[in-house]
């Protein structure tokens, strides 16, 4: 039974010769599995599991709800979007109309609401309306510290 094993584990070590290293991969249902081998001594292989997760599962954290409300309401005003529109807290300002002049009305019009100041660098970041609500709370916060 050991002479088997023996032989299957010099398989695989020859086949993955620190000459020619090789990265195995397989993709099945959205898992991409990759296997190393050290290049000194023989070791287990280490394997890596990357699952996309789907975004009714994601959950974030980084801003209070009261102000990703109080942001969309404010986006919807500065772009005159239709009552109607749905815009949450994973909404991409480019993705409902605006563009780097909508953008820099939005964070103007989020200064003057919640009595902030945010930097140039700064608003260049804001992408979605998480992105504007987390740095609102982090600016509040450093504010009243």
């Amino acid at each position: 039974m050991a002479a088997p094993v023996a032989a299957a584990r010099s398989a695989i070590l020859a086949a993955y010769s620190p000459a020619t290293p090789r990265v195995q991969g397989m993709d099945a249902v959205s898992l991409r599995v990759s296997a190393s081998f050290h290049r000194q001594r023989a070791s287990f292989p280490s394997i890596r599991v990357q699952q996309r997760i789907p975004k009714r599962f994601q959950v974030s954290c980084s801003a209070k709800q009261e102000t990703v409300e109080k942001v969309c309401e404010i986006v919807k005003n500065q772009l005159a979007l239709p009552e109607d529109t749905a815009v949450t807290g994973e909404t991409k300002f480019v993705d409902i109309g605006a563009d780097s002049l909508d953008t820099v009305e939005i964070v103007m019009g989020l200064e003057e609401a919640f009595q902030i100041s945010v930097d140039e660098s700064s608003a260049q970041e804001i992408q979605t309306v998480d992105d504007a609500a987390a740095l609102i709370d982090k600016l509040i916060a450093e504010k009243d510290a």
